[in-house]
């Protein structure tokens, strides 16, 4: 077992991170958690068919449809009309049980219903262990982009089970696979502490894809724990992305505008960030913050854990700059782009023109 804390002062909140926690959740739950009021669990079809004797142990279940393209104000809206229904109270706590959807989702409800009630993150996936149940960020899409719509909401516990990674294909382990690579590509900026992981998973890496994802499963406790705790270390330093918690969408600006222009239906998010990774190691050579050396290596790391695949190659680069400026970072028109300028190293700009980036897109 891990254990890690996000330093908030009175948000404060532990990261628990147990192979087969699940298995008796209601005691971690007891352990970790002091509120007195019901729970109401918020998951999805898939995860509810997949943890049935799990979810047993609570009375109050709301099933969502899966996947990105319901993570929306419909989806919102039917999520508090059922929690009205059961006369939720303030004393109470909705769990968000499930995978990077269903957390954003859920902590926005949970943000939002009688102004603000607890939650509690259960992550069930590669995507939502690493990264998005970790450091309040909730919300939905909309159609003018990704995650226009939400609010900081930090939950009271993260309990993360690395065993339910076993349910997941190739194609899901993936999507967590692009936010594990960036916390390499941004360790030095994100923490004190040294890691190593860039090697680390250089290490790992293996031409047959089979035989990579067998030794990655062998390493998910220690990855999750290197990737959360510089989460932690970066929220607990800037909540609300007043400045250095910026570094976290390394990739994003570029990979939201793929998911955008597809209708987030054609690649997952790991594939769009890993994408937009390398977009924006190619602007950062161009304007000369980092040696070919680096470069090299950074790009055949992402490539080499095979998130890239052709059809990423061939989109309109006008539709691609276009989504980029409706992005949420945007600021008076000027784009921001987090950019690597030492090896695991990284800063924002909002300088870089137009011409310069539709030149690197892939």
């Amino acid at each position: 077992m891990k254990k890690l804390t996000v330093e908030l002062n009175e948000k404060s909140y532990p990261i628990i991170i147990k192979h087969g926690l699940l298995d008796d959740i209601k005691s971690a739950i007891e352990e970790n958690y002091k509120g007195k009021g019901r729970f109401f669990v918020i998951t999805n079809k898939t995860i509810y068919k997949l943890y049935e004797k799990v979810l047993a142990n609570f009375e109050h279940i709301i099933q969502i449809e899966d996947g990105e393209e319901c993570k929306n104000f419909i989806t919102f809206e039917y999520i508090i009309d059922k929690l009205l229904e059961a006369k939720i109270e303030r004393g109470d706590c909705i769990i968000a049980f499930g995978g990077g959807v269903v957390g954003d989702i859920a902590g926005f409800a949970a943000a939002s219903v009688l102004r603000g009630i607890d939650y509690i993150q259960i992550p069930t996936t590669l995507l939502s262990q690493v990264d998005s149940s970790v450091g309040g960020k909730t919300g939905f899409n909309h159609k003018m982009g990704k995650n226009l719509i939400g609010a900081f909401k930090q939950p009271k516990l993260v309990l993360i089970d690395p065993k339910t990674l076993n349910t997941l294909d190739i194609r899901q382990i993936k999507t967590g696979l692009g936010e594990v690579l960036k916390y390499a590509f941004i360790e030095k900026t994100a923490t004190d502490k040294d890691f190593k992981f860039f090697n680390f998973l250089k290490n790992l890496k293996n031409s047959s894809s089979e035989a990579l994802y067998g030794n990655l499963k062998s390493h998910w406790e220690e990855i999750i724990y290197i990737s959360v705790s510089m989460k932690a270390s970066v929220v607990s330093k800037d909540e609300q992305e007043k400045g250095l918690r910026a570094i976290l969408n390394f990739g994003h600006t570029f990979g939201h505008a793929v998911e955008k222009i597809t209708n987030y239906k054609k690649f997952t998010h790991g594939e769009a960030v890993a994408a937009g990774m390398i977009m924006a190691f190619n602007v950062s050579l161009k304007r000369g913050h980092i040696d070919e050396k680096y470069y090299a290596e950074a790009v055949n790391l992402i490539k080499n854990y095979n998130l890239i695949s052709d059809d990423m190659k061939n989109f309109n680069k006008d539709d691609i700059f276009n989504a980029m400026k409706s992005d949420k970072k945007v600021d008076h028109t000027k784009i921001k782009l987090v950019l690597p300028v030492k090896p695991f190293e990284v800063q924002l700009f909002d300088d870089t023109k137009e011409p310069l980036i539709k030149d690197s897109l892939l």
